[in-house]
């Protein structure tokens, strides 16, 4: 989520002639590494570590084994226009074990409206040389070269992968077959204005470990017949999702015991709980249990090359609505090729005398044509347009055909993810004048030597000036925010005067950011998102109008964000982490009728959606459906999954650390936590209260000796006696009423532990819980486990003898029945107890607890250290895998994959769609919501969902309309409740039956006579005042009142809201 050009302060190595190159031969430039890297790593090669606090959120995307073999490849990266500039920013943040850059040419005007480590002063300088110390500074683990030679064969050879951005035809078949004869990966890349290719040859024969990159899917068995293809039926808690096709394994199967272990088995599936598999005949019979796992298993693919793929093409198709664009543009890129050599140049800018001449390149291309490529009939218009745009170069486009490019390069080194085959081409025309008569000239589409060229040669002048003028609100300075704000940069957005970038975002900088935020870097650690990424565009296009903020956006922050704010600008672009506050920023926007630019993305995932008022739906016009969650018994008493174990885990970090600490704090400090307390529903006020004594009085540690004497206890309370007490309930060989086993299905029979201080996963647990407690109390904590040990050696644990008539509820429903009927007399003698035992605060007022805020990422603060072996230790009670650190941090941290490439490419389409914004497109058919995922790869385009109309009378109206009433009327006098309500009976022939504001309720028919005789006289402002409890701030220009209206036929009908107005 990042992109920034490197100031000389900002360098990694601290001064130019550090960062700074020296020759090393006539046409290579290297930065050198000292072994020891900033952040603190050894350089890539086969025996490199993988630094996961770098690369954590893409390790969740590719796994440590596409990591590795990424480490090992050397990436060639021929052309530094802006294209080639943004392929490289992605591989190189991805870390494979090195770049180098390639480009004989100079930096020109029109490679700074894409170009984004390019500056006026370097016009005239190298592209490769001038690019390559900016983009050492991305990680400091790739060593980035430069050069500027002929791509000789030998020089070819020490490379894994070569990717072509800027070559002619000629060169691009000359490598083309050399790189498939030598076993080279090769990807070659264009853009031409609106328009782009990508082509990839990975030769012969290429092995793809992971063709999707989801998750092995896993489903437990309640019966699997014996027959020539033996039927396997799934529980049915969940569909078990499998395809025919996929490989399977079992494990835990009971009597069929053949299938445990077995080589993975092609499967065919037969329903939503049902698959066959191989000849089961011959087999054991089947008694219960199993769980079967899906297997990913390699594929191999063969690809053409260039030559043989050009005559015979594979289209991958990105937007259905066009699908016969492909064959036209495959012969369209010739022809322009084909018009370069002729005459040294690109086709002008709008010119229809070159875009006649390409024309008819293009039939000469077609005649010579034989097989699939040749097509009956070509798109006249169409190509055309690719001649009139071809000299363009678009920072968007860019940033998408190279995100795209850049997921292709890791898939080339790794195996992991389906490579595109082997054709994709994209365009996206719907950017240009809606009006199909209109055309621009070659004069306002000239170069005018500015750094615009580029975007002037595909949308002309005037749109250069609106784009400078335009005010934008953006939300988020992370992945998507950095990327966003190069976009805004190069293509001069806010550059003019009146234009302005306001960006918010209240986070600061951490480690793991800098894999793909690329604003960044690692001495702006700590400091402020929103400031660092504003100065860091700031660089890259100095005529930027950039504010920067750090405030969250909500209810909280009105007062700066108000009415004034919204009414000054001319939309909003979303960069959120969260839906909360893409909900709360969609409502902002529907109220001020701004378009919302907003996106997202999932590891190889991404979508965007736009937003235009009165003409599309809004973002929360459709919601995903809510998580699963996991029922409370399953957690208490009955996991089967290493989810159940690791959420049970951040339970008792909360349980254990943080509330226990808050509600102590609470109780001391607060003279109405105890009456807030005893209002709470069902068994909570008096779990609250034995908690506050428990941390108050009875497990209150004086010592760090005590801390180690808790958690030792702790431990065998939870891996021992609990699971004895459970054990003594419900017997391994315990049958239910229908005579079943109650062990069986999803319930797995546990095991008690022993402790053993020469277990290391018991210590792990000792000394994490230990430090955490002491933490909270204010107390030294120690790492020196053989003093652990020592300790632990005098601590005393009390015998466990498992009780009759404990009540271990079964399901969620017996405990939800179980908490409405609390035993009331002992329930209220035990509550009345607790209050006189505990200690008064005026006793303990020095007494300080601090509650200890869950924190994933700092691996020396015991969190995650307690996390792995508090969840592992139960995996181990109830024989379920357990789970690395790794995979623990991403389930129990709720960790977001996240990977450069995708934020690039999602980015790129938000800023095509914020060209049409600009431009005021007004059809739906001219904007696309996109979704696409890299890993497939797959790309789907539709029109955005129009808002919906609903009707109340003969008048039709959608989310964006509203009732406005001015507050104030011409006397001066704001207007009464009675005059509101007989407003909208005379003026629209409504009778209003509720009134609300916010959660206020104003009026309701049914609402007592007396407070209604009250209120019908007062002004509107203050009866909201009166029942909000709330002041009005000053910086209210408007209220909003919800209605629910009866028509003149005493219906019910649905109304739009009413902005009422009071200044």
């Amino acid at each position: 989520m990042s992109s920034s050009p490197l100031s000389k302060k900002r360098r990694v190595s601290g001064s130019e002639t550090n960062t700074g190159s020296h020759c090393s031969s006539a046409n290579s430039v290297r930065t050198e590494l000292s072994h020891t890297p900033a952040n603190g790593m050894a350089k890539n090669g086969n025996e490199a570590e993988i630094d996961e606090g770098l690369y954590s959120r893409q390790l969740y995307v590719l796994g440590h084994e596409a990591m590795k073999r990424m480490q090992c490849s050397n990436v060639l990266i021929s052309g530094m226009r802006g294209l080639g500039v943004e392929i490289a920013k992605n591989v190189i943040l991805g870390g494979v074990k090195s770049v180098t850059v390639h480009d004989s040419g100079n930096a020109e005007w029109r490679d700074l409206s894409s170009q984004f480590y390019l500056r006026e002063e370097d016009l005239g300088k190298n592209r490769a040389e001038t690019t390559q110390p900016r983009l050492a500074e991305l990680n400091s683990y790739v060593p980035v070269a430069a050069y500027t030679g002929v791509l000789s064969e030998d020089y070819l050879a020490q490379f894994q992968v070569v990717v072509l951005t800027n070559s002619s035809l000629e060169e691009q078949l000359r490598i083309g077959d050399l790189c498939h004869s030598k076993g080279i990966k090769l990807i070659i890349a264009e853009t031409r204005g609106l328009f782009g290719q990508l082509f990839c040859d990975f030769g012969e024969e290429m092995l793809v470990f992971d063709s999707n990159g989801e998750q092995p899917l896993s489903a437990m068995i309640s019966m699997i017949t014996k027959d020539s293809a033996g039927v396997v039926t799934c529980l049915d808690e969940a569909r078990h999702g499998f395809e025919s096709g996929d490989y399977v394994t079992f494990t835990e199967v009971q009597g069929m015991t053949e299938l445990n272990g077995c080589q993975p088995l092609e499967i065919k599936v037969l329903g939503p709980y049902t698959f066959s598999i191989c000849d089961t005949s011959s087999f054991t019979d089947y008694v219960r249990g199993g769980i079967v796992s899906q297997v990913k298993m390699p594929k191999r693919i063969s690809f053409k090359n260039l030559s043989g793929s050009m005559a015979d093409p594979e289209f991958l198709v990105t937007d259905f609505a066009k699908f016969d664009r492909p064959g036209q543009l495959h012969v369209g890129f010739q022809a322009l090729h084909n018009f370069e050599k002729k005459h040294s140049r690109l086709p002008k800018p709008w010119s229809q005398a070159d875009a006649d001449e390409v024309l008819a390149l293009t039939r000469t291309v077609n005649d010579g044509l034989s097989g699939s490529a040749k097509l009956e009939q070509l798109d006249e218009g169409l190509l055309k347009k690719l001649s009139f745009l071809s000299a363009g170069d678009l920072a968007p486009v860019n940033a998408l055909i190279g995100g795209v490019a850049a997921q292709e390069v890791m898939k080339a080194c790794t195996g992991k993810f389906m490579p595109i085959m082997q054709w994709l081409y994209y365009d996206a025309l719907e950017c240009l004048s809606e009006d199909e008569g209109v055309t621009l000239t070659e004069e306002e589409c000239a170069p005018r030597n500015c750094r615009y060229d580029g975007q002037i040669a595909v949308f002309g002048s005037k749109m250069q000036e609106l784009l400078g003028k335009q005010r934008y609100f953006l939300v988020g300075a992370g992945a998507i925010g950095c990327e966003l704000l190069k976009n805004f940069a190069m293509i001069g957005l806010a550059s003019a005067e009146g234009g302005e970038i306001i960006v918010t975002d209240m986070d600061t900088i951490e480690k793991s950011n800098l894999n793909r935020q690329f604003l960044f870097r690692p001495c702006d650690v700590t400091k402020m998102k929103s400031e660092t990424a504003a100065a860091a565009v700031k660089q890259m296009n100095p005529a930027v109008r950039i504010t920067g903020h750090q405030n969250r956006v909500g209810p909280d922050t009105e007062r700066i964000y108000d009415d004034d704010f919204f009414e000054g600008l001319h939309g909003v672009a979303n960069a959120l982490d969260n839906v909360d506050a893409r909900m709360y920023m969609d409502r902002r926007c529907v109220y001020y009728r701004k378009p919302l630019l907003e996106s997202g993305t999932l590891g190889t995932k991404g979508n965007v959606q736009v937003v235009i008022p009165f003409l599309t739906e809004s973002y929360s016009s459709s919601q995903d459906p809510p998580e699963k969650s996991i029922p409370i018994c399953t957690l208490k008493n009955f996991p089967n999954a290493i989810e159940h174990t690791l959420q049970w885990a951040r339970d008792e970090f909360e349980g254990l650390f943080k509330q226990p600490a808050e509600n102590g704090m609470q109780y001391l400090t607060d003279p109405k936590f105890m009456e807030r307390t005893l209002k709470l529903p069902g068994a909570q006020p008096l779990e609250v209260l034995e908690a506050v004594y428990k941390s108050l009085v009875t497990d209150c540690p004086k010592s760090w000796e005590d801390c180690v004497a808790w958690a030792r206890n702790h431990w065998q309370c939870q891996y021992s006696n609990n699971i004895r007490q459970l054990l003594h309930n419900f017997p391994p060989e315990q049958l239910t009423s229908s005579g079943a086993p109650f062990w069986s299905g999803p319930k797995r029979c546990p095991h008690a532990l022993e402790f053993d201080t020469n277990n290391e996963l018991h210590m792990d647990y000792v000394v994490a819980a230990a430090n955490l407690y002491a933490q909270t109390y204010g107390l030294e904590g120690s790492t020196d486990r053989a003093g652990v040990v020592r300790i632990l050696e005098s601590v005393k644990v009390p015998v466990f003898t498992p009780k009759s008539g404990v009540k271990i509820h079964v399901s969620d429903q017996e405990l939800q029945s179980a908490n409405s009927s609390v035993g009331e007399r002992a329930y209220d003698s035990r509550l009345e107890e607790l209050k006189t035992l505990l200690p008064s605060s005026d006793n303990l007022s020095r007494f300080k607890l601090c509650a200890i805020e869950f924190e994933k990422d700092d691996d020396s603060n015991f969190h995650m250290d307690f996390i792995v072996a508090a969840s592992n230790l139960r995996a181990e009670n109830y024989d379920i895998p357990p789970a690395d650190r790794h995979k623990s941090k991403l389930i129990a941290g709720k960790i977001i994959p996240a990977i450069a490439t995708t934020t690039a490419a999602v980015v790129g389409l938000v800023c095509l769609e914020l060209f049409k914004i600009v431009q005021g497109h007004t059809k739906l058919e001219s904007f696309k919501n996109g979704f696409m995922n890299l890993a497939l790869p797959f790309f789907a385009f539709s029109e955005p969902i129009a808002a919906p109309k609903h009707k109340y009378y003969e008048k039709e109206w959608t989310l964006w309309d509203r009732f406005e009433v001015k507050g104030l009327q011409s006397s001066g006098e704001e207007m009464t409740l009675k005059q509101f309500l007989d407003y909208f009976k005379n003026e629209h022939k409504l009778e209003i039956t509720m009134l609300s504001q916010g959660v206020s309720m104003l009026y309701s028919f049914f609402m007592p006579q007396a407070k209604l005789k009250e209120r019908l006289d007062l002004p509107m402002t203050e009866i909201v005042t009166k029942v909000s409890k709330k002041k009005l701030g000053k910086h209210v220009k408007a209220l909003v009142f919800e209605l629910c209206c009866n028509d003149d036929t005493d219906e019910d009908v649905e109304v739009p809201y009413v902005r009422y107005t009071i200044r």
